[in-house]
């Protein structure tokens, strides 16, 4: 019953995902970005989307501090300097590493449903997708998690004190910073969704268009950060804060209650960790779909020699598109929060079940989507987000990912706080059959629960090899996240690429649904071409994902900032005392 679901929304879904606009996606080529060259280091390494918040991170260790101090220092600072998705009105995962003890732990600090939300919010009578709903305005958000999130992080593994963490942050909230090119043609192009409301775009768009020419100064966000530096988690969940939200939430048709703040809690859950060639992989597990998919995507490919086929080869891109297309199939029907629904993870990352679905893909052998089912597992389970990445030298490491969805999520900013509201509720399959804003489909197993956090394609992961730490990495891009994780994976372990090829080389990424295979600009027109002819509906698309890696060799780190999103920026000046 449920792939007829499905089946019923496939006519008209080519349609509807060609009409998704390409959220927080620009040509890297009319910007300078950041990043010169790779980043070396051997006393901590630290990569974020954005170099102010780089600094941030440097400067906390440099005075002491360690990854986990740097991460929480960061986290604050790119709701700040990164607005369009760094938050505290948000959530995210975060995984963390010790090389010393070999220990790994993880945190989902991910949104929550309000406890008013119901299953068929989103729908008409009809039982039709009301458009923008889950999307735009008061809403479309869930439960915030990234203040709670980076507070239970801090509580556990944190050496310097809190209020001293949040201090950059408030300093470049309260005083400003300059604009970058690429920020300003972001505040310009969102300029319709940045001035739907009041308060949004008393903030975000009253330099219009002349953002280059002043500081970007936010001084609601800057008093919020002082009560939560003051007050620690409370100062966000409850008080003054928490009222500010709940009641311009009640006034703006939002569910968001006081005693929805006050309940919240993230959940330290135990990573996922398999083994690929000679590596081990620690990743996240559900509610994020990524850790679960990148385990079984590197099952299935274990049985073919990528090498050998070739970089971006004709064969290559057909091997791992076929394999792309079994687990996001997979993803559709298993997948859902942990807390409400049974997800079979052994079962998706058992390496028989990748072997079986090995056994049906074979070089030049297309097989359109249509004909691809969620598989049988009877005994053998925003574009706009970002990833940053810390190494201490403590040898801890530090992979995480958070969110407001959308790029600058809901367009809500809560009243007399400058706190950025996400639309997460999107995240949640509507109804089975029905995708959401990435094109991706699900059913019931995320389906929308009061409470319940929504399916995530975040992807924080880590690398070990002989007992070592490798590399972390982790990307923004909505359903792009995994593939373009997958493949950094594979440049190096499989490919044995330096850091800054691995980060640059072109990126692929196929779905399931749409049956599309999306190609970064650069692939040769030939090779597509050939592509085409093969049976592979091919489209060139402008970069989505931005990934953040570092890597170690020898005692050394290196780090890179990905070039798909200018301000990226890698850097290991540390000087530990």
């Amino acid at each position: 019953m449920k792939f007829k679901l499905f089946l019923l929304a496939f006519l008209s879904f080519d349609i509807f995902a060609n009409s998704i606009p390409a959220i927080g996606v620009v040509d890297p080529s009319d910007y300078i970005p950041k990043q010169k060259e790779t980043a070396i280091s051997s006393t901590g390494m630290v990569t974020t989307q954005h170099y102010i918040a780089t600094k941030v991170g440097e400067r906390v260790l440099s005075n002491g501090g360690n990854a986990y101090d740097a991460a929480v220092a960061i986290g604050f600072a790119l709701a700040v300097v990164l607005p369009r998705a760094g938050n505290i009105g948000g959530g995210g995962f975060m995984l963390m590493y010790n090389e010393n003890n070999q220990e790994a732990f993880s945190i989902d600090y991910r949104e929550k449903a309000p406890a008013a939300s119901y299953q068929k919010m989103y729908l008409n009578n009809q039982g039709e997708l009301i458009k923008g709903k889950s999307t735009y305005g008061y809403l479309a958000s869930g439960v915030p998690g990234t203040v709670a999130g980076l507070w239970e992080v801090h509580k556990k593994f944190g050496s310097l004190p809190w209020d001293q963490l949040l201090a950059p942050a408030i300093d470049l909230a309260e005083n400003g910073f300059e604009v970058s090119v690429y920020m300003s043609d972001m505040l310009i192009r969102y300029h319709e969704k940045l001035s739907g409301f009041e308060e949004t775009s008393k903030i975000f768009q009253k330099d219009y268009p002349n953002f280059l020419t002043k500081k970007f100064i936010q001084k609601d966000l800057a008093q919020t950060l002082k009560i939560i530096a003051k007050n620690g988690r409370d100062g966000f969940y409850k008080g003054r804060i928490a009222n500010h939200i709940a009641k311009d939430m009640s006034q703006n048709g939002g569910l968001i209650t006081k005693t929805d703040l006050e309940n919240y809690q993230p959940v330290w859950r135990k990573p996922l960790v398999g083994t690929y060639k000679d590596v081990n992989i620690i990743t996240m597990g559900p509610p994020s779909s990524g850790g679960v998919h990148i385990l079984q995507m590197l099952n299935i490919l274990e049985n073919f020699n990528l090498k050998k086929l070739g970089h971006n080869s004709i064969e290559y891109v057909n091997i791992l598109t076929e394999t792309m297309k079994h687990a996001y199939a997979d993803r559709s029907l298993y997948l859902g929060d942990p807390d409400y629904y049974q997800v079979p993870v052994n079962k998706l990352i058992n390496k028989t079940y990748a072997n079986n679905i090995a056994s049906k893909i074979s070089k030049n052998k297309i097989t359109p989507s249509s004909k691809i089912k969620p598989g049988r597992l009877d005994d053998v389970e925003s574009f706009e987000t970002t990833h940053f990445s810390v190494a201490d030298s403590q040898g801890n490491i530090i992979s995480s990912t958070y969110t407001l969805n959308s790029s600058f999520g809901s367009g809500v900013v809560i009243k007399g706080t400058g706190i950025l509201m996400n639309n997460e509720m999107d995240d949640f399959s509507a109804a089975p059959g029905i995708p959401n804003q990435f094109g991706l489909l699900g059913s019931e197993a995320n389906e929308i629960q009061p409470g319940k956090r929504p399916l995530s394609s975040m992807t924080p992961t880590i690398v070990t090899k002989n007992n070592e730490f490798f590399f972390s990495t982790g990307s923004p891009g909505g359903s792009r996240i995994i593939s373009a994780v997958l493949q950094s994976i594979i440049n190096i372990v499989d490919f044995d690429m330096n850091l800054e090829d691995a980060t640059k080389a072109i990126r692929i990424h196929h779905q399931w649904y749409p049956d599309l295979l999306q190609i970064e600009n650069g692939y040769p027109e030939g090779l597509a071409a050939t592509l085409e002819n093969n049976g592979y509906n091919v489209k060139f698309i402008k970069p989505a994902t931005c990934i953040q890696t570092i890597m170690k060799s020898n005692e050394i780190y290196y780090g890179y900032g990905d070039f798909r999103r200018p301000d990226a920026f890698a850097s290991g000046e540390i000087n530990v005392r």
